[in-house]
């Protein structure tokens, strides 16, 4: 279980490479599960030199794996021109410019301006998580010219030494040339939990990351040679795909895609038919059935939404790797949250010792300053144990056990200077003392408080003995206080108040974690688990998991089958940490949240990643990701109640063979107004509407009668006004008619989708049927637009016509609230 590494300087370990440094050849391939392992290069224990690293940079063995938080210009600038709704309604647009007027073109300007608006915001997003890129970036400590410092990733070369310590991420391929009991976890490669024992000359693989011990490796593959490069790049860039908004919309546009197809060639061959003698306004007419098929803002605003919301996470210095992060965090149902670094703070303070067995005060300081001294990466319990007891004695470590969290203790064996020779364990006192000892009963009792204990036990075996703790004598408790988060407890009560069951599952003691819940105001929090008394099947699990919410003594694997025993039952599982023992967990979790100070590996897997460390920062994320679904889902009912009605009218104007009722300028008009601006100041505003499921179904529940309503009373109102008028300016008059119906039955389901109202929803619906008068009053609108309400008598039919389907409308969605809940 332990190794401790003797080399020489300028020697090499067994089978080592040739002089130089040579490395591992960069042709041989390293299989994760049997890797075959070449010749070990030659290790350097002072690092390159200055010259030897100009050297490697000259010639490109650097890594330069160009690894980004975010799309490129180019993809973002393709990703926004680029679409098939562009496509089509670039071409008609051109046809419209030949053939029509001006105002018949209007729809093209706008998609010209809905384009640069969504890529002004993508950009402002991608400057946004650059920067915090660069923050947030792991910084791997280098030995060159025999000093240690931390560089970028980008700046590590071939040949160079790298050390390892707890939670950090092997970043290149290499081989070990040092080892301090360094055990590595290569699950995230091969699917195997147990970590690996690292001796030297040993292959180590980008990817994988350190869970106990510490050493150093020297760099054999640099760059895109690296195992992992590739999936290391594709895992840390910004993306905007699986999400089940984005795959939702993307399903709605095949299915109007397909709509579109056969109506759109109906249209224009009854067009041709019924205006045979004017070719010019038969084209401008059928251009103006299909354009308005097109949700083609609804992909834009879905886009400016998210980017907006990473702006705006930005800027509470919240990093979202992944877009959909923010998506799934709204959808969460239970949060998982390890107590240490999230509930507390990092740092520890010793407030009491207390000998055992007659032990001397004195001595046991000695041993604990001694066990400080053998740890080169102390975690937090012993960084507060090297504070208050510093190390004075002049003992020789032997052999040393670094702490994992699968063992819950570390040891070290000294040689003391008198002919003494002595094995120490210090740890969790559950896991090294017998059930029923006496000194378990002070334990609770300190543990009921909140406070943390270590027991420090006298070994009586080996330290490689895999049962060194059998047997140990109980020397002194450890008493440490945590430092509770000022701000955790009333982020817990925001997750209460949002129906959001939190789960505290931590290593330490249950009674001990509990006792921290209860403090913070955690529901449930007297009913506590020892997670070594948990079931092993995955339902029963899931079962103690529901009716309990505080759980201690979990090891790593655990943590990992809790998050997928939670899956199991539906439950969209969020996962917080900031240690090596929660990478598993983070990286099975629907969405894994990791602090900035924490480990390399848990920022390396985690979707987002909080820099300023405050578990205050997971509302405004959460909300933000509400805020996007709740909104995105409100503007997608108006495009799509559009897109049938528009559909649904070229399909009557086809089977009754008239006259398209409208030019393009007409329905331009009617979607800035009903839709587009409406649906830009309503995808950004507050929403804390809890995130649903079935986003398609949600949606079109109410498109599909609304649509269908406002096309049939459209239709409805044309034909009255086809009877009613005549003469050559008819047909102007009949499309006022329809256009004022239509209008007025779309500004109804805007009346619908903005509730609840505020003042400034009521100030938008009411500007925007201001605007439509203005159109109606002023005459050199009404010229431009071609809209002239002629007469009395078929205006006020169409109004009339108009709040029928109003009320059917508002009739019909109550009647699918209740009849299809989503």
């Amino acid at each position: 279980m332990t190794q401790r590494a003797e080399i020489e300087p300028g020697g090499s370990e067994p089978g080592g490479g040739g002089p130089g440094g040579a490395a591992i050849d960069a042709g041989a391939e390293l299989d994760p599960v049997h890797p075959v392992r070449p010749p070990a290069p030659r290790f350097k224990p002072a690092g390159l030199t200055t010259a030897e690293v100009a050297e490697r940079v000259a010639r490109g063995a650097v890594n330069d794996v160009p690894v980004r938080s975010s799309r490129s210009t180019a993809d973002i600038v393709r990703a926004n021109v680029f679409t098939r709704f562009n496509a089509i309604i670039g071409v008609l647009w051109v046809v419209m410019l030949i053939v029509a007027p001006l105002q018949d073109s209007l729809f093209g300007y706008v998609i010209i301006a809905n384009t640069g608006i969504g890529i002004i915001q993508e950009m402002r997003a991608k400057k946004t998580l650059d920067s915090l890129a660069v923050i947030g970036e792991a910084k791997p400590s280098v030995r060159r010219d025999g000093r240690t410092a931390e560089i970028s990733t980008s700046e590590i070369v071939l040949d160079d030494v790298i050390e390892l310590g707890p939670g950090d991420k092997v970043v290149v391929d290499g081989s070990v040339g040092e080892a301090e009991g360094l055990e590595i976890d290569e699950s995230l490669l091969t699917g195997e939990a147990d970590p690996v024992l690292k001796k030297p000359g040993d292959p180590v693989m980008s990817g994988s990351f350190v869970v106990a011990g510490g050493g150093a490796f020297t760099a054999t593959k640099v760059g895109r040679e690296a195992y992992a490069a590739q999936l290391a790049e594709e895992a840390t860039r910004f993306t905007l795909v699986h999400s089940e908004l984005r795959s939702g919309i993307s399903t709605i546009l095949k299915y109007v895609t397909w709509m579109m197809i056969p109506t759109s060639i109906g249209l224009i061959i009854s067009q041709l038919v019924v205006k045979d003698n004017n070719l010019k306004d038969a084209i401008a007419r059928t251009v103006g059935g299909i354009v308005p098929m097109i949700p083609e803002g609804l992909v834009l605003l879905t886009s400016v939404a998210f980017a907006i919301g990473v702006i705006r996470l930005g800027r509470k210095q919240c990093l979202v790797q992944e877009l959909p992060a923010i998506e799934g965090l709204a959808r969460v149902d239970v949060v998982c949250l390890d107590k240490t670094g999230t509930l507390t703070e990092g740092g520890m303070d010793v407030t009491a010792l207390r000998p055992l067995g007659g032990a001397q005060d004195a001595y046991v300081k000695k041993v604990l300053g001694a066990l400080g001294e053998s740890d080169p990466r102390p975690n937090a319990s012993l960084q507060a144990i090297i504070d208050a007891y510093p190390d004075s004695a002049e003992w020789r470590c032997t052999e040393s056990l670094p702490f994992s969290s699968a063992r819950k203790y570390s040891g070290a064996s000294f040689s003391e200077g008198d002919g003494e020779n002595n094995t120490w364990l210090l740890g969790a006192p559950d896991v090294l003392l017998p059930a029923g000892d006496p000194a378990l009963d002070e334990i609770n009792e300190l543990n009921e408080q909140g406070l943390r204990v270590l027991l420090l036990a006298r070994a009586a075996r080996e330290l490689d003995d895999p049962a060194v703790g059998a047997g140990a004598k109980p020397t002194a408790l450890i008493v440490l206080e945590q430092r509770l988060r000022p701000d955790a407890a009333d982020t817990l009560r925001y997750f209460e108040e949002q129906k959001v069951h939190a789960k505290v599952i931590s290593g330490d003691n249950a009674v001990s974690v509990g006792a921290v819940a209860g403090k913070l105001g955690l529901p449930g929090a007297e009913n506590t688990v020892d997670a070594r008394r948990m079931p092993t099947d995955q339902a029963d699990m899931a079962k103690v998991l529901d009716e309990n919410a505080v759980f201690g003594r979990v090891t790593p694997q655990q943590k990992r089958d809790m998050v997928g025993a939670l899956q199991s039952k539906g439950h969209t599982v969020a996962m917080t940490g900031d240690g090596v023992n929660d990478v598993l967990a983070l990286k099975d979790a629907d969405i894994g949240v990791s602090m900035g100070s924490g480990s390399e590996a848990t920022r390396a897997v985690a979707q987002i990643v909080l820099l300023n460390n405050s578990f205050s920062t997971l509302p405004s994320v959460v909300a933000e990701g509400r805020r996007v679904i709740g909104n995105i889902t409100r503007v997608a009912t108006l495009f799509l109640t559009k897109t049938v009605y528009s559909v649904l009218l070229a399909i009557l104007v086809v089977c009754f063979q008239v006259e398209y009722p409208f030019l393009p300028r007409h329905l331009t008009l009617l979607s800035t107004l009903t839709i587009g601006i409406p649906a830009f100041f309503l995808a950004l505003a507050p929403n804390k509407e809890r995130a649903r499921p079935h986003f398609v179904k949600r949606v079109m529940r109410y498109a599909i009668p609304g649509g269908v309503i406002a096309a049939v009373a459209t239709f409805v109102t044309y034909l009255l006004a086809r009877h009613h008028y005549s003469g050559p300016e008819a047909l102007q008059a009949e499309t006022s008619a329809a256009t004022l119906t239509l209008f007025l039955t779309s500004m109804w389901v805007l009346v619908i989708i903005a509730r609840p109202y505020t003042w400034w929803r009521v100030a938008l619906v009411g500007a925007m049927g201001g605007a439509f008068l203005i159109v109606l009053v002023v005459p050199w609108l009404q010229e431009f637009f071609e809209l002239k309400l002629v007469g009395t008598e078929m205006p006020w039919t169409a109004v009339a016509v108009a709040a029928a389907a109003s009320a059917l409308i508002e009739l019909t969605f109550r009647w699918v609230n209740r009849k299809f809940p989503a």
